[in-house]
């Protein structure tokens, strides 16, 4: 059995300043830092209380704030990768932004965005071109459900494409019920 080291217990100022390493790294939700910052306290009242208190501070000195994060997060899944609005909100909720906060962020990101013309455009970036059989529309169908697009939009860009009836019918029964 392996014995690791003792894991480092950080003082109010040290936790304070990885909070600030952390965040300069990379952009967090106040969920994901708090889950940081657990790690390096202790277990105990006083541990929660002090990661408390630099989640206070990081706020009031305007480091950590949500609703900036969630729209950043959106519009820079939206406008590079070309995720459509559901992969966004999904990916939000994993991260541990609230859904109130999550709602009006994607809202305001995706207002006026044409979803097909996003999925277009997710399609170019991913390199998928028109099916030619079966498998193929099946397989675009699958990039374009796990990258956020809806059943509808995706069933219009197939159709598009004049994907066989027959195709488009087994392809619905695969829809999630929503």
């Amino acid at each position: 059995m392996a014995f690791g080291r003792p894991r480092k217990l950080f003082t109010e100022a040290e936790l304070y300043d990885y909070a600030i390493a952390a965040l300069a790294r990379r952009s967090r939700s106040v969920a994901e830092l708090k889950r940081l910052l657990r790690n390096r306290v202790e277990d105990t009242e006083v541990g929660k209380t002090l990661v408390e208190l630099i989640i206070v501070r990081l706020k009031d000195h305007g480091y950590l704030n949500d609703a900036r994060y969630a729209a950043a997060y959106s519009s820079y899944r939206r406008d590079t990768e070309k995720f459509g609005r559901m992969r966004v909100v999904t990916d939000l909720k994993a991260k541990g932004v609230h859904g109130d906060v999550i709602e009006k962020a994607v809202a305001s990101v995706y207002e006026g965005v044409k979803e097909e013309d996003l999925a277009r455009a997710y399609l170019r970036r991913k390199r998928l071109e028109k099916p030619k059989d079966q498998k193929g529309a099946a397989r675009i169908f699958r990039n374009l459900m796990r990258a956020g697009f809806g059943s509808k939009t995706i069933f219009t860009i197939l159709k598009k494409w004049d994907v066989e009836e027959e195709t488009l019918t087994e392809l619905e029964s695969e829809t999630p019920e929503t």
